[in-house]
């Protein structure tokens, strides 16, 4: 397994992992799947101090993980929310471990203070390979997305680097 920072032409592949989450699935409060200028552009906004790590075997990417800004305002400046997405038959294989734990050593050598998760509640797996890697639990936003006509609750984690 290959664990890189993306380059462009991962987009079509990382854009595939992703709307399968859009369209099946809460763990993204997204609810139309992006186009390939949409993800194109979204990994262009992270090639600066933010970044996506895609995670690469046999020449596919299964997964990658991302940084995002926290907030727009600057104060916010050196705390990210990182998100994790592995393509759905690579899932219990390790690769969201691995992507999870780079992204967060990418974090740190970039000079970030702190890595928040904003988790759907209810996805155990995800919160517990956050609280593998250190993540606490902050608190519970209560019904603060719908989707699929259900209230979804946000699990908020965060880890001190």
């Amino acid at each position: 397994m290959e664990l890189r920072l993306a380059r462009a032409d991962d987009a079509e592949a990382t854009r595939n992992i992703y709307n399968a989450e859009v369209t099946g699935s809460t763990v993204t409060f997204d609810l139309v799947p992006r186009s390939l200028e949409e993800q194109l552009a979204w990994i262009e906004e992270r090639s600066g101090a933010m970044a996506v790590v895609v995670a690469e075997e046999a020449g596919e990417v299964v997964g990658f993980a991302a940084l995002s800004p926290y907030r727009s305002r600057p104060a916010y400046s050196t705390t990210v929310e990182d998100s994790v997405y592995v393509r759905g038959d690579q899932r219990g294989t390790g690769v969201g471990r691995l992507l999870l734990a780079e992204i967060v050593e990418v974090a740190g050598a970039r000079g970030f203070h702190t890595v928040m998760a904003r988790i759907v509640g209810g996805h155990d797996a995800s919160i517990g390979l956050h609280r593998s890697l250190g993540f606490e639990l902050v608190g519970v936003e209560k019904e603060v997305g719908r989707k699929f006509g259900r209230w979804l609750d946000v699990v908020l984690m965060q880890r001190m680097l």
